[in-house]
């Protein structure tokens, strides 16, 4: 039978969800009134309870088909509105059930998305990109972290907290990792998973592969965040960085971030993760010590470890193959910067303008004492962090320069006069010949 002969036993009060430019998406879901849920069960032959069992959506049309009586009617919607997140399913193993190597979406946790049998991660469903699974035969310790995460589910549960948002804080800081791992120059084993489940060269489309795999290349250290964040040796360690009894500011080099990297294989990595003021791993941190000290207040999301703010949330492979789609329309975007300007250029950059953020957040500790001897530590402090930005702006406006952006257009866009602008290129060049 046909689709749409299949659709016409249904009224529809709306039209199947389609991607921006067109095309159907792989997550619609369809919801059903009583009478429409009759006709699909007699239609199948398969009994209602059954269906209830094996579709998570059975008696959503419920609650938005509700007024909905006598003909049997349907409503589209999309997977992830419905019940949560989607995958496709592995066609191999849909074949070994069925017979038909058909395409299969289901709905799936992201710690579930590996097919072991074939050694196969399966991708979201909700995103406009032809590719349904990414191959996992060369690497191992993906496929080993899912079977690892099971345990670890039962620990989290057993510590009192829930499964899902302990995956989701550490999904959440690891993917801050990854966008801040382009300039890592010591980090190589992500480089490595990146081009083996590109097919061997990630290189030809870098930024595509950097959405479509970073879940896949990523997990062994989300599980392996999700296992520090839950052993309660690892909080001892933030609550002997704060000072225990007597409190002061988290150190760069303190013990809970040197253990985490020691823990992740990256030894190197604790300073970096201990001076990411403003992430999610941070006001995990903040948490922790706020329960031990008992200052917590009454319980909310600000003594609650778990509780993951919206602007941490790791970005979804869909948003980001929307923006990058975007960015590539559009001169002087992202994409084009990525590609123009070099790694060590922008990590350069980037340290920089960290480096001043560093120093503002110093200012709020440095707020006692005499009037005069405050002033003046304020005064310096704005002065250094106004010399990094500047030199930001001044690497910034020649690589921009560099990558065949007009000067006149830089000019504009950092609000320089051409003067300055020339000054600050010369400067650049002096500096570099020097």
């Amino acid at each position: 039978m046909e689709a749409k002969v299949l659709r016409a036993g249904w009224k529809w009060r709306n039209y199947p969800p389609g991607h921006e430019g067109g095309g159907a998406r792989a997550d619609a879901e369809v919801l059903l009134n009583t009478a429409g849920r009759q006709l699909l069960a007699s239609m199948c032959g398969v009994e209602e309870g059954v269906l209830a069992r094996a579709l998570p959506s059975w008696e959503e049309g419920d609650a938005k088909l509700r007024g909905e009586t006598g003909d049997p009617v349907g409503l589209w919607r999309t997977a992830g509105a419905v019940a949560g997140p989607v995958a496709f399913g592995c066609r191999l193993c849909t074949a070994r059930r069925t017979g038909a190597a058909v395409r299969a979406v289901r709905y799936a946790p992201r710690w579930e998305r590996v097919c072991v049998r074939h050694a196969r991660w399966l991708l979201d469903a909700d995103a406009n990109q032809p590719l349904e699974h990414l191959d996992l035969r060369g690497l191992p310790e993906v496929v080993a972290a899912q079977r690892r995460w099971a345990s670890l589910a039962r620990r989290a549960v057993r510590a009192g907290a829930e499964p899902e948002r302990v995956f989701a804080l550490a999904r959440a800081v690891v993917a801050r990792w990854w966008e801040q791992a382009f300039g890592w120059e010591r980090e190589t084993v992500w480089p490595r998973r990146l081009h083996q489940v590109a097919g061997g060269d990630a290189g030809g489309d870098l930024e595509r592969w950097r959405i479509v795999g970073r879940d896949a290349v990523v997990f062994p250290e989300v599980v392996a965040v999700a296992d520090a964040l839950l052993d309660p040796a690892m909080a001892e360690l933030v609550w002997a960085d704060s000072g225990a009894g007597r409190p002061r500011a988290l150190p760069a080099d303190g013990m809970f971030c040197r253990r985490l990297g020691e823990r992740l294989g990256r030894e190197w990595l604790g300073p970096l993760a201990a001076t990411d003021h403003g992430g999610p791993l941070i006001a995990w941190m903040g948490s922790v010590i706020r329960l031990r000290r008992g200052a917590g207040g009454p319980p909310g999301y600000d003594n609650d470890p778990w509780w993951l703010r919206q602007e941490h949330h790791a970005p979804t492979m869909a948003g980001q193959l929307r923006v990058l789609g975007k960015e590539k329309k559009t001169p002087g975007s992202g994409t084009m910067w990525r590609t123009a300007v070099s790694p060590e250029q922008r990590a350069q950059i980037s340290s920089l303008v960290d480096g001043a953020q560093e120093q503002l957040i110093q200012l709020r500790r440095a707020q006692t004492g005499s009037s005069a001897d405050v002033a003046q530590h304020l005064l310096r402090t704005l002065s250094h962090s106004a010399a990094l930005i500047d030199k930001a702006l001044q690497h910034t406006v020649v690589a921009a320069v560099n990558a065949g952006v007009a000067p006149q257009a830089v000019a504009q866009w950092a609000k320089l006069p051409p003067g300055p602008l020339a000054d600050a290129l010369k400067a650049h060049q002096d500096a570099s010949d020097g």
